[in-house]
């Protein structure tokens, strides 16, 4: 069904109540003696100290790594059912973001004032990422087919990754990584705007060393219509979307130290979108314009494991394709891209510590029909070392990326935290980064430049931490020089008339900020807050800088865009074997949406509230619920473009065992 902002508030009021008291019946019910079960073993565990890869490319303590991180493990991502990456990590700590509409339009995340295509995005270790416009479509992959998602902050992930991790890495892993028994499952789910989720998946374990895991799901909504009425009163339709989604993971142990595996995820969709006439030819806009998109990476690997080492040779391959079609329904805009990469690493247990040597050939190919661009061959090796000894951890990396369009890069990393007391930690990080441009910066037409070099950045990171059993508390500050930015320069005639530009090396800038996290468990509640405190304002010299019709521009000091300088999130919740519920308050604080931070374009604080839920009806069926944006609050996130009020999505999956 499909509900407008007024017309909906009296059913989804209902709604709300009817789910908040089916939720307050249940928790009551469970918690009568009737139902009790004291046995340590059969009560919810929460585990605070997780385990994570992607930090350090070795599973690794989170309590054990010096930069920050942050795991969402399967059991959060359950809250998502409907929904994307992009939607669970907007609302993570160092996260902001912008959506010019519904699900599948154009889409931008930020970390701790890094632009999302300074942040490199991994499925299972294969880099995934437009090359032509340089970020990561999250909002194209369903978190139906994720098993966790882990995000590395900060320019330390330069230094193990490569390229284009100036402001993190993301990392998302396919479903199936951690099957725990043999099950087959079905969902099928509804939300608001008509929207309907179908899916089916199978995982198999045995004691042979075998687990395999298949899914598959479809995914459409009407959507909401994306543009405000007042800005492009010509387009007030529903946007919709439609996907469908499939993964695949199996994993062999051959013998006792050799093992392989393959994984894979692929999503193919739609999205209808709002379209403009051609500046350029004049071509009228299609009344009902849409873009089909192919995303998704897919891995093989071979590893021989023994007690004190572990080597791994993988290959894998990514897309990211996308065809617009605005002006010319059998003729769109076209960008198709091909990643392919080969690594062979290997870690080995030293006396005190572990070192992890690597090299890597990465093969980047952009196919377009608006212009031609090279391949680009990165060719690269890697050396690093880990610690965790007494009361010192210590993480050292060094990496050498050559490149075949421009100039070798050198990054390095590291970092030290010292245990005062077995539950506090305290530490600081040095991290040199690089973004590669993009395929667009180097060949766009009218504005690209092929010699062009790579941003780099200095990043120093600081943290106090405390865990023990019952909670996690760490406060990081980040100081963070970003150099050699690229930006559309514009040029002018003796006459003064505008004659075109092209992209330079010519900015700069500075980010500062603190970050705090708080979770904590105490008996079957679970509660916590994270806050976020962030300057990032421009650094660029302007002297003899103009903008299209030749009047001086300076930013110097100015706020970047969508880096709100205030956010934060606070929630509660309460988990059962059979329940788990939670309810969250997040507020994000005014931004600008461009540099020249002008009033005009200034974008309001709001706050939203949601919750989220899932019930375990009988031993093989779960239902799972999620209201957004509880109170309808009217808000945006980028101007011109609507987002959505109150709606909600709940689903019902049945397992066999």
């Amino acid at each position: 069904m499909s509900l407008s902002r007024s017309s909906s508030r009296t059913y989804l009021r209902l709604s709300i109540l009817s789910a908040l008291g089916l939720f307050a019946v249940n928790t009551a019910m469970a918690a009568t003696p009737e139902v009790i079960n004291t046995n340590d073993s059969e009560m919810p565990q929460v585990e605070l100290d997780k385990i994570v890869v992607t930090a350090t490319r070795t599973p690794t303590k989170t309590s054990n790594v010096v930069a920050q991180t942050r795991v969402i493990d399967k059991e959060e991502l359950q809250r998502y059912q409907g929904q994307t990456a992009l939607d669970v990590l907007k609302r993570q700590p160092g996260f902001s973001h912008y959506t010019n509409g519904g699900a599948g339009t154009t889409s931008n995340f930020y970390i701790r004032g890094y632009d999302g295509k300074q942040v490199l995005v991994l499925i299972d270790g294969v880099r995934y990422s437009s090359l032509s416009t340089g970020g990561a479509t999250l909002n194209l992959l369903p978190v139906d087919q994720i098993d966790r998602i882990e995000v590395l902050y900060g320019a330390s992930g330069s230094s193990i990754y490569g390229a284009d991790a100036m402001g993190g890495v993301i990392q998302v892993f396919t479903k199936g990584n951690n099957i725990e028994q043999s099950n087959i499952s079905v969902t099928a789910g509804i939300g608001s705007h008509d929207q309907y989720l179908y899916g089916a998946s199978a995982q198999f374990a045995n004691d042979k060393g075998t687990t395999l895991s298949l899914a598959a799901s479809h995914n459409e909504t009407d959507g909401f219509n994306a543009t405000l009425p007042r800005d492009l009163p010509s387009q007030t339709d529903d946007d919709g979307f439609e996907s469908d989604n499939y993964s695949l993971f199996l994993n062999q142990k051959i013998n006792d130290s050799l093992r392989f595996g393959i994984s894979g995820l692929y999503s193919k969709s739609t999205t209808d979108i709002d379209s403009y006439d051609d500046y350029m030819t004049g071509a009228p806009a299609l009344k009902h314009a849409f873009s089909d998109q192919e995303s998704g990476a897919a891995s093989a690997y071979l590893e021989h494991f023994t007690d004190s080492s572990n080597t791994k040779l993988q290959y894998g391959y990514s897309i990211d394709e996308s065809t617009t079609y605005e002006t010319d329904v059998n003729n769109g805009s076209q960008y198709d891209t091909k990643q392919q990469q080969i690594s062979l690493v290997r870690t080995q247990t030293l006396p005190i510590g572990k070192a992890i040597i690597g090299a890597e050939h990465l093969n980047q190919e952009l196919k377009s029909n608006v212009y031609d661009a090279n391949d680009r061959k990165v060719k690269s090796g890697f050396l690093s070392y880990l610690v965790s000894h007494n009361n010192i951890d210590a993480q050292a990396n060094v990496r050498y990326d050559d490149y075949s369009d421009f100039d070798s890069e050198t990054t390095y990393n590291l970092g030290a935290a010292y245990h005062l007391t077995p539950e506090f930690r305290v530490g600081a990080n040095y991290a040199k980064g690089f973004r590669a441009p993009t395929f667009n910066d180097l060949y766009y037409p009218n504005s690209g430049n092929p010699n062009l070099k790579p941003e780099t950045s200095d990043n120093y990171e600081a943290f106090i931490e405390y865990n023990t059993g019952l909670q996690s508390t760490r406060l990081t500050g980040y100081h963070n020089k970003v150099d050699d930015l690229i930006s559309f320069v514009s040029i002018f005639d003796t006459d003064g008339k505008y004659a075109g530009g092209s992209s330079e090396n010519v900015d700069k800038a500075k980010i500062k900020g603190l970050t705090l996290t708080s979770d904590w468990v105490l008996d079957s509640y679970l509660f916590g807050a994270s806050y976020d405190y962030q300057k990032a304002k421009d650094d660029s010299d302007y002297t003899g800088k103009v903008d299209d019709l030749g009047n001086p521009i300076d930013y110097n000091g100015n706020y970047l865009p969508i880096r709100p300088e205030n956010k934060g999130l606070i929630y509660l919740g309460y988990h059962l074997p059979s329940l788990d519920i939670r309810a969250e308050y997040e507020y994000i604080g005014h931004y600008y949406y461009s540099v020249n931070n002008a009033d005009s374009q200034i974008i309001d604080s709001f706050g939203l509230f949601n919750i989220s839920g899932n019930y375990q009806l009988t031993d093989n069926l779960t239902m799972s619920a999620r209201l957004n944006n509880i109170t309808n609050k009217e808000y945006v996130t980028a101007l011109g473009y609507n987002t959505d009020g109150t709606n909600f999505f709940t689903s019902l999956t049945y397992n066999w065992f």
